[in-house]
């Protein structure tokens, strides 16, 4: 099914609070935010309910936030970052303390934002895919370059 869907909100979604419920809306393609008291969509439509339009959007399991900080870590080569975050990553609250570090080497901060931002795009295009969907207008790229360059 082809839909126009707002990847960075996705992405969002995937990346996001388990304290909300995130839904895609099948007809429109639009990601629904439902806060944890709210039903859910498309179950409370007095005459037409369609609990079938809405697909939930499970943020990703913390296992798989900590194996994408522990593959950055290792595409970077700064000696110093590397024992603080290492401990950061096996300790408690490893994403919180990991992020954190972060802010002590500023050029891994934003080279890990970049990181982030690409493996969630990744994420949310397996997660389409897994559920069947396609995004309209999504550029296939040209012979010769990776999809990352447009």
């Amino acid at each position: 099914m082809l839909l126009t869907i707002d990847l960075q909100r996705l992405e969002n979604a995937l990346e996001g609070d388990e304290a909300v419920d995130h839904y895609l809306d099948l007809d429109t393609g639009e990601i629904l935010v439902v806060g944890p008291e709210a039903p859910i969509p498309g179950s409370a439509e007095k005459y037409d309910v369609q609990p079938e339009r809405y697909l939930p959007i499970e943020p990703l399991p913390g296992v798989k936030s900590l194996a994408m900080r522990e593959e950055f870590l290792y595409t970077q080569p700064d000696p110093h970052a590397h024992p603080l975050l290492s401990r950061a990553l096996s300790g408690r609250r490893p994403l919180r303390t990991f992020d954190y570090g972060l802010e002590q080497f500023p050029r891994m901060r934003e080279a890990w934002h970049l990181y982030r931002r690409r493996r969630l795009r990744e994420y949310a295009l397996e997660w389409l895919e897994d559920n069947g969907l396609e995004p309209a207008g999504r550029l296939k790229p040209r012979a010769g370059r990776s999809p990352d360059r447009r």
